[in-house]
C-alpha cells in the first residue's frame, strides 16, 4: 500500500473531526462512536482509532473550538445582557449540547473537566468583562442550566 501524504494524512483528520464536532453537537458525546464516525465519514473505525485511539482524544482536539462555539453566542455587555443571551441562546440545539457535554463529562474519570474550556472560558471573559458578579453569574447559570437541561424546572433560568 502506498504511503500517504501528510497532506492526505491531514484532510483525513480534519474530516473526522469534523464529523465528530457534528455528532458531538447533534447526537451528543456518550452517542457518538467509532462506528458512528465511521458510517458518516466513509473512514474505517481502525483508520479513525489510528488518528483517535481513544474518545476523549476528540474532545482535546475539539475543546478550543466548541468553546469559541459556545462564547460567540453569549454578550459580556453587562450583567443583564449576559442572563438574557445565554437564556436565549438555551434555544439552540447546539448551545444545550455544549452545556450537557460539560455535565456529561464531569463525573468521567477519562476526562480532566479542567481542560474543557466552554464553561471555563465563559467565566473568564465574564470576569475580565464583569468583574467577579460577572463571573459567579456564570456559575449560577450553569447550575440553573442544569435544572433546565435534565427536566427539574422549566422555570429555573427565570
Amino acid at each position: 500500500m502506498a504511503k500517504r501524504s501528510k497532506i492526505q494524512t491531514e484532510k483525513t483528520v480534519q474530516q473526522i473531526l469534523d464529523e465528530a464536532m457534528k455528532q458531538i453537537l447533534d447526537i451528543g458525546y456518550d452517542a457518538m462512536s467509532y462506528s458512528t464516525l465511521a458510517d458518516a465519514t466513509g473512514i474505517s473505525r481502525t483508520g479513525i482509532s489510528h488518528h483517535f485511539p481513544r474518545k476523549v482524544d476528540f474532545l482535546k482536539q475539539l475543546d478550543n473550538r466548541i468553546a469559541e462555539l459556545f462564547i460567540e453566542r453569549l454578550d459580556f455587555s453587562c450583567i443583564q445582557s449576559l442572563q438574557r443571551s445565554w437564556k436565549s441562546s438555551l434555544d439552540l440545539p447546539y448551545f444545550r449540547a455544549i452545556i450537557q457535554l460539560y455535565f456529561s463529562i464531569c463525573g468521567s474519570k477519562q476526562v480532566n473537566i479542567s481542560r474543557y474550556r466552554a464553561i471555563t472560558l465563559a467565566g473568564e471573559k465574564a470576569l475580565a468583562e464583569l468583574g467577579e458578579q460577572g463571573r459567579l453569574l456564570v456559575n449560577a447559570l450553569v447550575g440553573q442550566s442544569a435544572i433546565v437541561l435534565f427536566g427539574q424546572h422549566d422555570d429555573a433560568m427565570t
